[in-house]
């Protein structure tokens, strides 16, 4: 048989395999679309919440609308006492509610802290994030007001005042996410997993189907079968990563600062890797399906010690180990530095490098595991 023969079996096997196709070209493109539809307003807005006003003075009716007034909230009642309050929310008629205390006034004038109290549900986080964020924001704006009236009153001029209200100045300045978004923070690393793990799913299902009955698989050389259906799979995962790099990042404005070369050739050991483990998972596994459960099964532990949710160097070293045997972490953090960092090449040449002796690794193993496999059928 001719290579030419080889790679055109081979593509038919990976073309006519409706589960294949379906996990292919239907699970990339699908979640294309899919995952990023949660993040697309980029932070939660206008959270409905309500606020106690327990001091009824100009200064709390003036911090009432400078919340209102908050992106991040919407004041859609006023409630007078605390319980009415949690009634509401226990109702799910709000999500939170601030509680602006007695003497509020008085102890803003007397240059005390007056304490805010906010209660919600912290279990959603990107809600309770953007809630507090707003109150701190609105709490501070008051009380910079404050400051400097009370500079003037005590002889400041005012454009001083304005300036020294406050012995340090924040000038925040997002580098790598400029949008402040979870879009920017989270598509880029789980597109990758995506790749990944819908490569290593597709290369174990064309070996799980071929388990059964013999075929070109059992009359060519292991290295000739498993090279030719590494090339195949790894060319068409190179044009789906070039959708998810190129178009579908402009689709949802995610920066691009990596040049095109050095995304391919991060890109080559990357998908070796994914696909010598899918060759590996489909020749050890008694049943196709079983193949899908376990990439399904690993993806949340992968992504959750990829380093870019948690910090690698605060995870429990046994689990650093188990991490490091896969290409997930150093594939996310090296596209990570190129793509939305804007590192060069010289700052991933050890993740690369890590990527290449994974991939001898997972070779060896998906050849070793494939021989015996077609051995123990024959036999």
């Amino acid at each position: 048989m001719t290579l030419f023969e080889h790679v055109k079996l081979e593509l038919k096997a990976i073309l006519t395999n409706p589960v294949v196709v379906l996990t292919v070209f239907g699970g990339v493109i699908f979640y294309s679309f899919l995952y990023p539809l949660p993040y697309i307003q980029q932070t939660p807005r206008e959270q409905p919440i309500a606020i106690v006003n327990l001091d009824m003075s100009q200064a709390s009716f003036q911090l009432e609308r400078m919340v209102d007034a908050t992106p991040n909230v919407n004041v859609v009642q006023r409630e007078y006492t605390v319980d009415s309050a949690k009634d509401a929310f226990l109702n799910g008629e709000i999500t939170g509610f601030l509680v602006i205390p007695e003497h509020f006034y008085k102890e803003l004038m007397l240059g005390k802290s007056p304490v805010l109290a906010y209660a919600g549900d912290a279990s959603l986080f990107l809600v309770y994030g953007t809630v507090v964020e707003g109150l701190a924001q609105a709490g501070g704006t008051l009380a910079a007001k404050a400051k400097v009236a009370k500079l003037v009153i005590d002889g400041v001029p005012l454009e001083l005042a304005s300036k020294q209200y406050s012995a340090t100045k924040l000038n925040a300045k997002p580098t790598f996410n400029p949008r402040m978004g979870y879009v920017d923070y989270v598509v880029p690393a789980v597109f990758v997993l995506i790749l990944q793990q819908t490569l290593a799913m597709a290369s174990g299902l064309v070996g799980g189907t071929q388990r059964q009955g013999t075929g070109y698989w059992s009359s060519q050389s292991v290295f000739s079968v498993v090279s030719v259906r590494t090339v195949v799979l790894v060319f068409i995962y190179y044009l789906l990563g070039m959708y998810y790099f190129g178009a579908s990042f402009d689709m949802y404005g995610i920066s691009k600062l990596a040049s095109a070369s050095d995304i391919l050739t991060l890109m080559l050991p990357f998908l070796l890797t994914s696909c010598f483990i899918g060759i590996f998972l489909g020749a050890i596994t008694p049943r196709r399906e079983l193949v899908t459960v376990v990439v399904l099964m690993s993806s949340m532990p992968l992504i959750f010690s990829a380093g870019f949710i948690w910090p690698v160097e605060v995870l429990p070293i046994p689990i650093q180990w188990i991490a490091a045997l896969f290409p997930t972490q150093a594939a996310i953090n090296g596209f990570l530095k190129l793509n939305q960092m804007g590192a060069d090449w010289s700052q991933v040449r050890d993740v690369w490098t890590q990527l290449w002796i994974q991939t001898l690794l997972w070779g060896a193993l998906a050849c070793f595991s494939f021989a015996k496999f077609r051995t123990s059928h024959t036999d």
